[in-house]
């Protein structure tokens, strides 16, 4: 026999002896750490329904049944690489996988994550590291809502960072006027948009790591507000209303040491017909008529 058909022999051999052996192949699988047995519960049809909470905004919810979608989320899970240690990030979601009314299995979310070194799906005894699948192939399929255009731009960019230099801008003047030797560079400004319901849903933990870095290298004496901490300037985000293409929020500023209190109405929009980007305007004066809608 020739060494080239003695090969071709070995190969088929080896294919039967695979294609024979199923157990086997996900025994492999396991070992190489490639594959988790931890799920299997939901492959064998126990799980009657998934529940995906959103941590930011309880009325933003979705309720899986769908057969098809549970079982693309058991070949995410299944492949989720157990971990030693969790992120340190806030969840944005929550997982409660129902299997009858009594047990339920519950887990915490972190999206966008898909890094080595810390889970971002973890419950209260085990921790993985998930693909960016979940986000992209089970959570945003679920989404009946139109987020803004380049969120990240314009909430973060536009309207946090665009606010916060139009505020110095304007005390420093009235400092310089009145002569006030307190500088507002001593004082320190929390950002809080932990009570901006409207959006909740699009702020990620990822993205609000990336941008506390971005706000730490640009406004030195401002931070995302930590809770039990005091700051000298309380600066507050609402969000009034959205569209893809058009954003509208309320920035004030509380100075406790002066008591006094400034409001800032932005308007960012994507003129229509052009593809010019957002354009945002900050107004001071509600009485303005763009401002009716406030």
């Amino acid at each position: 026999m020739s060494k080239k058909k003695l090969t071709f022999l070995v190969i088929l051999l080896m294919l039967s002896s695979m294609l024979s052996g199923c157990n086997r192949i996900e025994e492999l699988k396991v070992k190489l750490g490639v594959k988790n047995n931890d799920f299997e519960y939901i492959k064998q049809g126990k799980i009657e329904k998934i529940v995906i909470q959103n941590t930011r905004d309880k009325g933003f919810r979705f309720i899986v049944t769908d057969k098809k979608a549970i079982a693309e989320l058991y070949d995410i899970l299944s492949t989720a690489k157990e971990a030693q240690e969790k992120s340190t990030l806030v969840p944005d979601y929550t997982f409660e996988m129902q299997e009858g009314i009594n047990k339920v299995y519950k887990f915490n979310y972190i999206a966008g994550l898909d890094k080595k070194d810390a889970g971002n799906l973890y419950s209260d005894n085990k921790v993985y590291i998930v693909s960016k699948r979940l986000d992209s192939d089970i959570i945003k399929s679920f989404w009946n809502v139109r987020r803004p255009r380049d969120f990240q731009k314009v909430y973060y960019e536009e309207t946090i960072l665009g606010s916060l230099a139009r505020y110095k801008t304007d005390v420093e003047k009235e400092q310089k006027a009145k002569e006030v030797k307190t500088k507002l560079s001593d004082k320190k400004i929390g950002v809080n948009i932990d009570d901006d319901v409207e959006v909740g849903k699009f702020i990620l933990s990822t993205d609000l790591e990336d941008f506390k870095g971005m706000l730490n290298n640009q406004e030195k004496n401002a931070e995302m507000m930590v809770k039990d901490k005091n700051y000298d300037i309380k600066m507050t985000v609402k969000t009034q209303g959205y569209k893809s293409t058009l954003f509208k929020a309320i920035v004030t500023f509380w100075d406790k040491q002066e008591m006094s209190e400034k409001k800032y109405y932005i308007i960012s929009q994507i003129p229509e017909n052009k593809n010019s980007g957002w354009r945002t305007e900050i107004f001071t004066d509600k009485d303005k008529d763009s401002l009716r809608d406030f």
